[in-house]
């Protein structure tokens, strides 16, 4: 029996990389994108071949909505030659790019670079790719914490996630009928290279936010990959269309 594949966009770093690596370990072959950085890329599939799984990178800019149709025949190609099928298993729309701006200051090109990569992008990928699903296949969306929690900056980026939110609803009754399940896997803070690792570079805001969660700490990548892989498990075939937040208890 052919090993099920995972398609992770934004997997060459931060969480996307975690998810990659935890999808491996549980048996998958995986195709992850970059945008920019293929050689940080080219280091987790090396990690992925080093598991014992197949993997391979693609460049993708999610924030180029005109370069999806190329981006969808390169992965089309890809299954073809490199994993000698025509369909896949597990789609995670991770991709994504964090940014503080006061509402105040907001302009037309950040929503609309926003809405390209965090949504846009995203429904549309989804919908091209739908196809080339397997039956019984997982569709895992990325939102955040900042849709339930307010958080100063965050009026774009929390507003995209929301509309991600309900997407994977609707998405969960259309897919249903294959067998796919759709849900959102929603991070609170991560201390990652994210909007410019703003929790990283930050002590006192380190500090901050660990005082906001039930565990006493902000996130790490690692306690994100789990989650997704599970949801790509046979134990989490009854889960769909649900908001699974993982963020340490942040606000309770």
């Amino acid at each position: 029996m052919k090993n099920k594949i995972a398609l992770v966009t934004g997997g060459s770093r931060g969480l996307g990389k975690d998810m990659a690596i935890r999808l491996a370990n549980h048996g998958h072959d995986l195709i992850i994108t970059y945008n920019s950085n293929k050689e940080s890329a080219e280091e987790v599939v090396n990690q992925i071949k080093n598991i014992g799984q197949k993997g391979t990178a693609l460049q993708y800019d999610s924030a180029d909505f005109k370069s999806l149709d190329h981006f969808i025949k390169q992965v089309k190609e890809t299954l073809n030659s490199f994993f000698e099928t025509s369909t896949f298993d597990f789609m995670v729309n991770n991709a994504g790019v964090g940014a503080t701006i006061p509402f105040e200051q907001a302009t037309e090109n950040d929503f609309d670079r926003f809405m390209n990569i965090h949504f846009k992008s995203v429904y549309f990928l989804t919908q091209q790719l739908l196809p080339i699903i397997n039956n019984n296949g997982r569709i895992i969306n990325l939102s955040s914490g900042s849709t339930r929690v307010g958080v100063p900056g965050y009026s774009i980026y929390a507003s995209m996630k929301g509309a991600i939110e309900t997407f994977t609803k609707y998405l969960a009754k259309d897919v249903g009928k294959k067998g796919i399940t759709a849900n959102v896997v929603a991070p609170g803070p991560i201390e990652t290279d994210f909007n410019n690792a703003a929790i990283r570079n930050s002590p006192e805001r380190k500090v901050m936010i660990a005082s906001q969660a039930a565990l006493g700490r902000v996130g790490q990548a690692n306690d994100i990959g789990g989650v997704v892989a599970f949801l790509c498990s046979e134990d989490a075939k009854w889960i769909s269309g649900q908001r699974i937040e993982v963020s340490g208890g942040m606000v309770l």
